[in-house]
């Protein structure tokens, strides 16, 4: 007898969230012994999931990588991954990146550098888990983690009608008592909304017929949504 084929997924795996977390990423908190900083707009990956910071050339941050002693400087990277439209409880995910920082170049003494990675981690409202280093280094970010702000803005802003829709289509899987509805999410598998209530949230996640490549296919999946297809799934914070 044959095995029963693998479910097709449903939502990215856990790598693949972290790289579209880093995708999406202007600014990144860095701790090293001692020192904390506040990088904006210095982050870059490159194949594989490589990391470098591009501080400037005299900058605190980048002597000490230059100077340290044993070649490099122990380091964590953190990053918050916040829902672009407005709701309660915004962050949607952490992930902390640690290893040590190294000049990008061997004869560097200032500027880029480099993250000779050791371990990551991604925090959810679901929990923490460890991403295995070879799997964070095969992954690609979700086809729409750099669309996915302007489109969650976009839906929010200008189609208050359609998520209404959508939360008549997920019928009784809604506990009564909404006050608002944002969209918290989407990728290439589906769109999840968040519902607030007095005390406490629901999260509804309606899967799309198909895994979409870009945002225009996402647009048309959420207008198929609205056929008939339900909600998969409800995710729930304390509601009294």
């Amino acid at each position: 007898m044959s095995a029963a084929p693998d479910p097709a997924p449903s939502e990215p795996t856990a790598a693949e969230r972290v790289r579209s977390v880093l995708a999406q990423a202007e600014s990144l908190s860095l701790t090293t012994q001692g020192q904390s900083y506040d990088l904006i707009g210095m982050l870059s990956v490159g194949p594989g999931g490589r990391i470098s910071l591009h501080p400037p050339a005299d900058s605190p941050l980048a002597v000490r990588v230059a100077t340290a002693p044993l070649g490099g400087l122990a380091a964590l990277l953190d990053f918050t991954d916040i829902a672009p439209t407005a709701m309660r409880e915004r962050v949607r995910a952490r992930v902390t990146l640690s290893g040590w920082l190294t000049p990008a170049e061997a004869d560097a003494s200032g500027g880029p550098v480099r993250l000779d990675l050791a371990r990551v981690t991604l925090r959810t409202p679901a929990g923490a888990e460890d991403v295995a280093l070879d799997a964070y280094a095969v992954a690609e970010p979700d086809a729409l983690a750099v669309e996915e702000a302007a489109m969650l803005t976009h839906l929010a802003d200008a189609h208050e009608d359609l998520v209404a829709e959508l939360l008549l289509l997920a019928g009784p899987q809604v506990p009564p008592g909404v006050l608002r509805v944002a969209p918290l999410a989407v990728d290439r598998y589906g769109l999840t909304l968040r519902c607030e209530y007095e005390r406490g949230h629901c999260d509804l996640r309606f899967l799309f017929g198909a895994p979409v490549r870009d945002g225009a296919e996402a647009g048309e999946q959420i207008r198929r949504l609205l056929t008939g297809r339900r909600c998969a799934h409800r995710h729930d914070a304390p509601i009294n």
